[in-house]
């Protein structure tokens, strides 16, 4: 009922004549939704409850300092023994409310080591917590099984620095330390091709619940820097990632076959995608089948010469439910990007972006239908993706090259894809370049391409994923604020 009274609303706002009586006609439509949304009928949307606030101050009734087990802060000395045997002696409090490992001042040089449920792994503002540069002291790990490989190599993968499989209840916090990959040294041997495995994560977490990371910077991880795979009801939040440009594959964030992962907060600047959601890898993850779905980011900002939020490449096991709002990239080759191919199979569905800001970008929106890269000869090449109910809206950006490059896939369109407000100032002469594409737009600029002209308003908003959600989703505050803009 909601969704056919804003329609009719909107579309009677958009039979104004002129700017102005459009921006009031936008005024009484949406002082009307605020006061049915202000209402306690059984559709309203609440926050959501995987994206609360965490409380650091949580107690854990057991503490220990890493010193305790003899570890030396001086940036030579390795500790993984020390991490290990602190974790091992904290395993014995996780059924009596838990334990903290504390990381004081200093410069912890470790190889990978493994976390417990019920346990926070708290950083002091000057801790740095260092990856060792010997790849033996990274064990090598069987790939995942939505993969079937490494994703580099065929065969195994070296494990994460800091690792945790099979967990509940797990925090990686503190007041702004460090973890440090010191990851050139892989970059060196990747490029080299010298690596005989998989590079590793700096964090990475499978099959695990109630995961929190928050208030910490992450540097040069090897690979991708944080990885929850399998996972639910995941948290990361007031983190800054960090890694040159020109590092190889340095993602920040990337949910892989996760639920209600939240994300928030957050500066990210890598050599790859910013944030890359992602589920599997082909006839792999079709098989594992184990989507994505039911993920938040908001209040991103950073650079990259990638894609500040990617889905895929690897999606096989499906992406739907996403939605990201108050993003600011800037410096960067795409903004927004969905990235599949034929032989993936999978889904991506209801994804809805909002209120994003773009400077000095290449291109704002891309798709990418032809994308490749497989895992080995064995996937089907009939496996087509479907790519359906993206919506894009509130977008302003500035000195773009291309406002978008929507390629879809030959026989296989990707369809109900909706632009509505989005002003680019764009330096190119063709705009946009689209191939394989269906949806509808309104008050776009520059124009867009003719596959996704068709209007939103009256009869299409329907086919538009969680048109103008920020009205529902937003608190009281900002629903005046965001009136009072127009």
């Amino acid at each position: 009922m909601l969704k056919k009274f804003s329609c009719f609303l909107q579309a009677f706002a958009r039979g104004a004549e002129d700017l102005s009586h459009m921006r009031r006609s936008f005024i009484i439509l949406n002082v009307l939704l605020v006061l049915v949304l202000f209402t306690d009928g059984p559709w309203a949307i609440r926050a959501s409850s995987h994206c609360k606030q965490t409380n650091q101050a949580d107690f854990r009734p057991h503490s220990v300092s890493i010193t305790e087990f003899g570890a030396v802060g001086d940036g030579v000395t390795l500790n993984t023994k020390a991490f290990q045997n602190a974790i091992f002696y904290l395993n014995s409090f996780t059924d009596k409310g838990g334990a903290k490992l504390f990381v004081p001042a200093g410069r912890w040089l470790t190889g990978s080591f493994d976390l417990i449920s019920h346990l926070t792994l708290w950083l002091d503002r000057d801790a740095v917590i260092l990856g060792s540069t010997n790849s033996v002291d990274w064990p090598v790990v069987d790939p995942l099984p939505s993969y079937g490989r490494g994703r580099e190599l065929p065969g195994g993968r070296h494990r994460s620095l800091i690792f945790g499989q099979n967990l509940t209840d797990v925090i990686i916090t503190g007041d702004n330390g460090t973890i440090d990959g010191q990851g050139s040294i892989w970059w060196s041997w990747f490029r080299n091709k010298t690596l005989n495995y998989t590079r590793p994560h700096l964090v990475e977490f499978i099959n695990s619940t109630g995961v929190v990371i928050s208030n910490l910077t992450f540097l040069d991880s090897p690979f991708w820097t944080i990885h929850p795979v399998y996972c639910s009801n995941v948290i990361v939040q007031n983190v800054t990632i960090l890694a040159p440009f020109h590092s190889p594959n340095t993602d920040g964030i990337d949910p892989d076959s996760s639920d209600d992962v939240c994300i928030e907060d957050c500066h990210i600047s890598t050599g790859d995608d910013l944030i890359a959601i992602k589920s599997g890898w082909d006839e792999y993850g079709i098989t594992y089948g184990r989507p994505s779905k039911n993920i938040i980011i908001r209040r991103l900002s950073g650079q990259t010469p990638s894609a500040g939020i990617a889905i895929g490449s690897e999606m096989s096991g499906g992406v739907s439910e996403v939605r990201a709002e108050d993003l600011q990239f800037y410096n960067s080759n795409n903004g927004i990007r969905i990235k599949t191919s034929p032989g993936r199979g999978g889904y991506v569905k209801n994804v809805h972006i909002s209120n994003m800001r773009l400077a000095n970008v290449n291109v704002s929106i891309r798709f990418t239908g032809q994308y490749g890269e497989h895992p080995d000869a064995h996937y089907d090449q009939h496996a087509l993706p479907i790519i359906e109910r993206v919506t894009m809206e509130n977008i302003i950006g500035e000195n773009i090259t291309y406002a978008g490059l929507l390629e879809g896939i030959e026989g296989d369109t990707f369809h109900d894809i909706c632009l509505l407000n989005i002003t680019l100032n764009v330096n190119s002469t063709c705009s946009w370049n689209c191939s394989n594409v269906q949806g509808y737009s309104d008050l776009v600029s520059p124009e867009t391409c003719g596959p996704l002209r068709e209007k939103i308003f009256p009869e299409h908003c329907s086919n538009c994923y969680r048109l103008s959600s920020h009205l529902k989703n937003s608190g009281n505050q900002n629903r005046g604020a965001w009136l009072l803009s127009w």
